[in-house]
């Protein structure tokens, strides 16, 4: 038998981290999947999860597995699907390190991904948007703080670890061009200007932040770096005043990645071009832009008025009469076609 917690741990500390190179989200998002694996594969045996062997992870515990998650936690079968693929990294790993393993690996590789349903973003209109960033109090410390993470996120169209993982020296506010230095996906980088409201909201919580030795822009109630999930209660908890306001947005789920759809479908309103909201929002592919066209009725209305739609042969329908019409389709109750009330009793009251 092979113990499982040193390839575990080797896997995490030296393959993901050193040779792939992976972010330190992708290592929590992997880590998550394998946390929920051991315990319920060492409920299954029996076992505790440091005892647990590789060949306790066969195909058949895999699949119970994933089962488990979609029944008792209510995944959603792209959480389903993620769970999978930490699975798959790791036993492709395994390969390598334990030849012995190959067929066991093998079986668990061709586990299959569920179908998905592409549903279209959750994005706000123009409207819902401003009633969200006047949400914060400006006259007080909190109030400058969140103002300016809404408009930044907004602006700039960040995802929630790019927002709360901005430096200070990441910030250009000085010069013609005021930008931002985004640390992406995958160890990317991209520049990004500021528009003019938004240096201004970052330059009023920047006077009232204070000499606090944090690298990070924002800083929670102890002076520490605030975390994506905290900026998604702070989301949250301004989407609910601003809905006082605007009553659209009560019938939505507002989440920080909302902001950055809203940005995206505005700026392709604006350009017509993927390309540049791609660019803007740092994708690497062009397929990762293509959900906002789906969302966006504009260039459908563009191809309906310059198509040329066939003209259809016309025709006349003969119009039936109307008691003839009440008669034959409708109960005898109700209201006839003359507006006189027909239900039954009153027809009896009147044979009487």
């Amino acid at each position: 038998m092979t113990p499982l917690a040193p390839l575990v741990t080797r896997f995490f500390r030296h393959h993901l981290a050193v040779e792939k190179g992976a972010s330190q989200h992708t290592i929590a998002s992997y880590s998550y999947a394998f946390k929920f694996l051991c315990r319920h594969v060492s409920n299954r045996l029996g076992k505790a999860p440091s005892a647990l062997a590789l060949e306790d992870l066969d195909a058949h515990m895999i699949r119970d597995h994933l089962a488990h998650l979609e029944s008792d936690y209510r995944n959603t079968p792209r959480t389903r699907n993620l769970r999978l693929t930490a699975i798959r990294s790791f036993m492709k790993y395994v390969e390598y390190e334990v030849p012995s393993a190959l067929e066991q690996t093998r079986q668990v590789l061709a586990i299959s991904n569920k179908r998905t349903v592409d549903r279209l973003i959750n994005h706000l209109t123009r409207e819902e948007m401003k009633a969200v960033l006047d949400a914060p109090d400006p006259n007080t410390r909190t109030g400058l703080r969140d103002q300016a993470m809404l408009y930044l996120g907004f602006a700039a169209g960040l995802r929630a670890s790019e927002l709360v993982g901005l430096r200070l020296d990441e910030i250009e506010l000085e010069g013609p061009y005021p930008s931002i230095l985004v640390r992406g996906k995958a160890r990317s980088r991209r520049r990004l200007p500021l528009w003019r409201e938004a240096t201004r909201a970052l330059r009023a919580w920047l006077a009232v932040r204070g000499a606090v030795p944090t690298p990070e822009v924002f800083l929670n109630a102890r002076g520490e770096a605030l975390t994506t999930s905290g900026f998604t209660y702070i989301v949250k908890k301004h989407a609910r005043v601003a809905a006082q306001q605007c009553p659209s947005l009560s019938k939505k789920n507002i989440a920080p990645h909302v902001l950055r759809h809203t940005c995206a479908m505005i700026s392709l309103q604006a350009t017509g071009d993927i390309r540049k909201v791609a660019m803007w929002l740092g994708h690497s592919s062009l397929k990762s832009t293509e959900i906002y066209l789906r969302a966006d009725p504009t260039e459908k209305l563009n191809t309906i008025e310059k198509a040329l739609p066939p003209d259809l042969r016309r025709g006349t329908f003969p119009v039936e009469d109307q008691l003839i019409a009440w008669l034959s389709g409708r109960k005898l109750s109700g209201v006839n076609p003359w507006g006189e009330t027909t239900n039954s009793e009153h027809s009896i009251q009147n044979s009487t």
